[in-house]
């Protein structure tokens, strides 16, 4: 089953925070017609309407919230209040927290803290680092891992290839790497795979000895077979290895993913994965979908500036399927 398909059982508001544009109007009104999303659009109503009217778009049956003259100041002060409570012992003070429901992302995240939606995506004009900042202030990581990282999904011809941590974690040492593998982990098998990760550097099984990101991988591997003995995973080693088992297995049999490839990488620092993924994508090797961002307690995703409209249904698409499972969970 698609994604799309699984956000069309049970459609979930989103939140839209980036209205203000053409491609995020069309992406809410095609996932509206195809039964995918809810979506509320944050932005300058009289600028929506006009963006609208140019381009004859329907988006009459869409919420539009202005939140600069549609809301109230009781409910502005009642959400500032959530704010307030979350950060009063982390430097904000009342006035700021009601300040920041002057921002879209700040707003829209304590619409989902409140269940007033269920999910909530931006990222379309803004820096990832200002997205992400007022996400983890009112929503938090999930408390098993207080980490988040993100991942891409690339769509091969040998299959789905997720890729991380390719949004969020610069340098990460042993420890945040094995809690990202985790988190890819648990994320691949939502879509009902079986995760064969390779902790990716630029050396095979110890076979650099000076200090850097073999050294980095190799310990996050030692983590990881030790506090999850049943996970699938291996390094560190080269990409190609990891992508060709039986290659791997002739040379390093006593890998774990024995002569199967990789269907997980995880890179062992942000630049490596940002370029490796975006490289596969302008080269057309792989269809990406993504960025999803994982660990945070409810719902939240993060566009690439100016994404298109397809990568921003796609995104959205996501965002419900989350929606979706925090419901049953």
């Amino acid at each position: 089953m698609t994604i799309c398909n699984k956000a069309k059982k049970a459609p979930k508001r989103v939140v839209f925070a980036d209205a203000n544009n053409l491609k995020m109007l069309k992406a809410a009104r095609f996932v509206v017609d195809q039964g995918i999303a809810k979506p509320i659009l944050l932005g300058n109503r009289k600028l929506i309407e006009s963006i609208q009217k140019e381009n004859r778009l329907e988006l009459s049956d869409i919420p539009i919230i202005d939140i600069f003259h549609d809301i109230s100041e009781r409910r502005r002060m009642r959400l500032a209040e959530v704010l307030y409570e979350k950060r009063k012992r982390k430097g904000m003070t009342q006035e700021e927290a009601v300040e920041k429901m002057y921002n879209y992302d700040y707003f829209g995240c304590v619409m989902v803290e409140t269940g007033e939606a269920d999910a909530f995506i931006s990222g379309f004009s803004r820096k990832y680092a200002d997205t992400i900042r007022p996400a983890l202030h009112v929503i938090g990581t999930k408390e098993d891992f207080n980490h988040i990282a993100g991942m891409y999904i690339l769509l091969t011809q040998k299959g789905p290839l997720f890729l991380a941590d390719t949004t969020v974690n610069s340098d990460p040492d042993p420890q945040v790497i094995a809690d990202t593998t985790v988190l890819v982990a648990n994320e691949v098998k939502r879509f009902k795979i079986e995760p064969r990760i390779a902790v990716l550097s630029y050396s095979n099984f110890g076979a650099f000895k000076g200090k850097g990101s073999p050294v980095r991988a190799k310990e996050a591997v030692r983590i990881l077979h030790e506090n999850y003995p049943d996970l699938l995973v291996d390094g560190e080693m080269q990409a190609n290895y990891a992508l060709n088992g039986v290659l791997r297995n002739r040379k390093f049999p006593f890998c774990r993913l024995g002569d199967q490839d990789a269907n997980v990488l995880i890179c062992p620092n942000l630049s490596s994965g940002n370029i490796l993924y975006k490289v596969l994508q302008e080269l057309g090797t792989a269809k990406a979908i993504g960025p999803i961002l994982l660990g945070m307690k409810k719902p939240i995703h993060v566009l690439q500036m100016e994404s298109s409209v397809r990568e921003i249904v796609n995104l959205v698409a996501i965002a419900v399927v989350d929606a979706q499972e925090a419901v049953e969970e």
